[in-house]
């Protein structure tokens, strides 16, 4: 994974659902590859559609996949399918030019699975938080998503089992009110990612 913050967020995730969650950022990274990297638009789109269908099939997985057979392994734990094919559909807005409902769409379903996967009281501003986070990894790499960022609710505090989701929305809504996107896993970051951790705010 190459996001050093997701990659620290998930070192504080409990461990009993860390490699479900690694999977489903996983399967975000490995859309993007496909929706960023599209020299023909057609072709990644049915390549969404397999995804999405595939997920939707969950858990039922397709031998030679592996990250498929992560994603219902993460399904058979409570993690529901309909959400991590969310995530795939946002994408598809994404690739249909619909970027900011699209990002804002994805972020949201990744948040919705990942929270039902870990359990626990499900903050208000949950998906808003997802939202925010997405914008704001999508400005990141490039896309005019960062003022709809600064429009997101956020959470008051966030419960113990969802506080590695809670790190990445807290830096998203920091990113948002600075006007941009700061620079990753710096001293700084790191600590506010930790003062998060044992407070949820």
């Amino acid at each position: 994974m190459q996001d050093p913050e997701i990659e620290l967020a998930l070192l504080h995730a409990p461990a009993d659902a860390r490699d479900d969650l690694a999977a489903l950022f996983a399967l975000d990274a490995r859309m993007r590859q496909i929706v960023i990297g599209a020299r023909e638009p057609m072709l990644a789109a049915i390549k969404l559609v397999w995804w999405r269908e595939r997920i939707e099939a969950l858990p039922e997985a397709p031998a030679g996949e592996p990250l498929l057979a992560a994603l219902a392994e993460a399904v058979r734990a409570g993690m529901p399918a309909e959400a991590v094919a969310g995530i795939v559909a946002g994408w598809e807005d994404v690739l249909a030019e619909d970027v900011t409902a699209g990002h804002a769409a994805r972020g949201a379903a990744l948040f919705r699975a990942a929270a039902a996967r870990l359990g626990g009281p499900m903050p208000d501003g949950l998906e808003a938080g997802g939202a925010a986070w997405a914008l704001v990894d999508a400005a990141r790499h490039g896309a005019e998503t960062l003022s709809a960022a600064q429009g997101q609710s956020r959470a008051p505090r966030w419960p113990g089992r969802l506080r590695a989701l809670g790190m990445l929305a807290r830096l998203a809504e920091q990113d948002a009110a600075g006007g941009r996107p700061a620079p990753q896993a710096t001293p700084g970051r790191s600590a506010r990612m930790i003062w998060h951790r044992l407070t949820g705010r």
